[in-house]
């Protein structure tokens, strides 16, 4: 081989060596910006999905709370009867003067559960009243204190004249099937 084709040989294999080089650097930055992008996207959707992990454990203790402590499906004019009976009762025991209790109409524009509601005014001194507003108020048994007017007592100023709306949240009786389980 003349030397002419040798360095024309050395030449195009450089060339070519070269022009391989530039094609796999090129593959190369496409594929690792590829990479970089799909690290980027699986690194928020673990972060999304973590994030769903973290809210699905606290609601599944809220969805726990709520399977344990559901009570039982009821008819309305009983949540009505049911719910009277315990605030009076309990302001009696806590020697407090019942006057004029009144059952309001129920809520029941909820999608899962209504609402029996009961108005009483009562009279007694601070400390009974107090503790009896402590043991009406109670969430874990669905049942709230929504409105509150207190007012000095007019013929005795050591007693205080209370205005209270209590709420129990109740499961309605489907009026499908009476019998059956209701879903939430």
């Amino acid at each position: 081989m003349k030397p002419r084709e040798k360095r024309l040989l050395i030449a195009f294999a450089v060339i070519l060596f070269a022009m391989v080089n530039f094609y796999g650097y090129k593959v190369y930055t496409e594929k690792k910006a590829k990479v970089a992008k799909d690290i980027t996207t699986k690194e928020l959707e673990l972060r999304v999905a973590l994030g769903n992990l973290d809210e699905r454990d606290s609601k599944q203790k809220e969805i726990d709370w709520l399977n344990r402590t559901t009570p039982d499906p009821m008819e309305g004019g009983a949540a009505q009867s049911q719910l009277e009976s315990f605030v009076s009762s309990r302001a009696r025991s806590s020697g407090l003067t019942v006057d004029r209790p009144k059952i309001l109409p129920n809520d029941e524009r909820g999608e899962f559960y209504h609402r029996a509601i009961f108005q009483i005014n009562v009279s007694g001194k601070e400390d009974a009243l107090y503790r009896w507003l402590v043991q009406l108020h109670s969430p874990k048994d669905f049942r709230a204190i929504t409105g509150l007017q207190l007012k000095p007592n007019r013929e005795d100023d050591t007693l205080i004249d209370a205005e209270v709306q209590i709420e129990q949240w109740y499961l309605p009786v489907s009026s499908d099937n009476p019998d059956a389980e209701p879903t939430i």
